[in-house]
């Protein structure tokens, strides 16, 4: 499973000190060939909403506040202490843990006759922008 930040370039762009890094990152690319490479392999993809990823504790899940320039997490909530993009990775596959959860346990689309195919565990679900298209994920 890969999870990742559903980042939107136009507002990143926005900020003119880090226009050019994100521009030359090419994450719109990255994204695309992360997500193509996924689906041709049978791995789930998932994007989450990148609102308060770095800024809440992933221990107690208080919100603190900080700057770009801090770079360390220290919640005063609960003590937890560690580097901000550490922090933020592990909100974000809690996060993609409990979009792919809400997806997989969701009765969406099953069928009473007893005459869906999926019955056997094969879902066909890809997960992108808290939405599902077609894709084909083993459970």
């Amino acid at each position: 499973m890969v999870v990742y930040e559903d980042l939107k370039i136009a507002n990143l762009v926005k900020n003119h000190h880090l226009a050019k890094s994100i521009s030359d990152a090419s994450w719109y690319q990255f994204t695309e060939w992360l997500e193509y490479y996924a689906k041709s392999h049978g791995i789930a993809c998932i994007a989450v909403p990148p609102h308060f990823t770095s800024q809440n504790c992933s221990s107690c899940g208080q919100t603190v506040k900080k700057s770009l320039s801090v770079r360390t997490h220290k919640c005063p909530h609960c003590g937890y202490i560690a580097d901000r993009d550490h922090n933020a990775a592990k909100n974000i596959l809690a996060k993609g843990l409990e979009m792919l959860g809400a997806i997989v346990n969701s009765t969406e689309g099953h069928s009473e006759s007893g005459g869906d195919p999926k019955a056997t565990g094969e879902s066909d679900l890809w997960i992108s922008n808290s939405n599902i298209s077609l894709f084909k994920l083993s459970l």
